[in-house]
C-alpha cells in the first residue's frame, strides 16, 4: 500500500474515532456528568477501540499477523500517553473557561479544542510509530548457513 493511500486511511480513520470521542468529551462536560479530566478520560477509552482495530485491520491490513496483545498494550499505552497530556489541557482550558465565566456549552467547545489540539500534534508521531514498529510486518526470519558434516571425520 502506498504512503499516501496509507495517510488517507489514518486520517480517516483519525475522523471517526476523534469524532465519536469529541462527542462523548462534549456531552459529558456540558452536563458536568463527571469532571473534565474523567470526561476525557471516558472520551479517550471509547474512542481508543475503534482506532485500534480500523487502524489495525484497514489501514496496516494486519489481520492476525502478530499475536493482539503484542500490538494492543503498546497502542494502548500510546493512546493514554496522548490522554495524560490532553487531560492536563482540558483542565487548564475548561478551568480557563468557566474562570471567564463562559457558559457550558462553550466550556464544551474550549475541552474540544483542548483536546483537538493535543491529538493533533501527536497525530504525525503516532502515525509514524504505528507504521514502522507497531503494525509493521514481523521480519521474516533468517535463514543460518550449516556446513555439511565434515566427511572426512565420518569415515
Amino acid at each position: 500500500m502506498t504512503l499516501a493511500r496509507k495517510l488517507t486511511r489514518y486520517t480517516l480513520v483519525s475522523a471517526i474515532s476523534t469524532t465519536l470521542s469529541l462527542t462523548i468529551l462534549g456531552s459529558l462536560v456540558a452536563t458536568s456528568a463527571v469532571s473534565p479530566g474523567w470526561a476525557n478520560l471516558i472520551a479517550t477509552a471509547v474512542g481508543t477501540v475503534p482506532s485500534f482495530e480500523l487502524n489495525r485491520r484497514w489501514v496496516w491490513n494486519d489481520a492476525g499477523r502478530r499475536p493482539r496483545a503484542a500490538q494492543v498494550v503498546p497502542f494502548c499505552a500510546l493512546s493514554f500517553a496522548g490522554l495524560g497530556l490532553s487531560t492536563l489541557a482540558v483542565r487548564a482550558a475548561v478551568g480557563w473557561a468557566a474562570s471567564a465565566g463562559l457558559a457550558a456549552s462553550a466550556r464544551a467547545i474550549v475541552a474540544q479544542a483542548a483536546n483537538v489540539a493535543t491529538f493533533g500534534a501527536l497525530w504525525v508521531v503516532q502515525f509514524l510509530l504505528l507504521d514502522r514498529v507497531l503494525f509493521t510486518p514481523p521480519a521474516a526470519p533468517v535463514a543460518t548457513f550449516t556446513p555439511p558434516a565434515d566427511r572426512a571425520q565420518a569415515a
